[in-house]
């Protein structure tokens, strides 16, 4: 963490405190096991502007939110607690690993080529978070699967659902917000000056 800016920092934990808010708010239902929810889309905001590092640690920060608000209520035990929460919440940060190719594109005016890595970038920072639902799914979830459905299958359907939809939601809204406003990927850096 020493090699990010403390504005970097700062802006991972306000995003993360944003994402928490936003996760109050209610989701929509699909059916009984899957929801959709744009929550993410903070720590998504910060891997566009920061990239992989400051997008890991806001993830982590919203995890943690979640443990002392008691908003994570879903917790079995410590492993998979942890598991579902820290570790997967932290994966979201991957998104982070493709802020060159979107700010190349936004540096170049292409928003077209700039739409194109933020969807895949949300695809990517979703996908990480959502295998580590799908494996507690399996070892820690898997006995609430319906008569003849397997754990993995019961784990793919729910957390692959609820995946797909979130990815398409924020991946929707990432596009139009930073087509509107391009200039939300710009780092703002103040300038000291000097008294005359």
């Amino acid at each position: 963490m020493k090699n990010l800016s403390l504005q970097a920092m700062i802006e991972a934990a306000i995003f993360a405190a944003f994402s928490m808010v936003l996760d109050l708010l209610p989701s929509i239902k699909v059916t009984s096991g899957i929801s959709l929810s744009f929550a993410m889309m903070p720590i998504f905001v910060v891997a566009f502007r920061w990239g992989f590092m400051a997008s890991v640690l806001s993830g982590f920060i919203w995890s943690l939110l979640q443990l002392v608000t008691g908003d994570a209520n879903d917790i079995l035990n410590p492993v998979q607690g942890i598991m579902e929460y820290p570790v997967a919440f932290s994966f979201i940060g991957f998104a982070g690993l493709l802020r060159p190719l979107i700010q190349n594109s936004s540096c170049l005016g292409h928003k077209g080529a700039m739409s194109v890595w933020m969807s895949l970038s949300v695809l990517v920072g979703s996908t990480a978070r959502y295998f580590w639902h799908f494996i507690a799914g399996i070892v820690f979830w898997g006995s609430y699967a319906p008569a003849g459905q397997s754990a993995f299958m019961y784990s793919l359907i729910v957390n692959g659902g609820t995946m797909i939809g979130n990815t398409v939601l924020c991946a929707a809204i990432t596009v139009v917000l930073f087509n509107a406003a391009p200039q939300l990927l710009t780092k703002y850096r103040h300038e000291h000056r000097k008294a005359a």
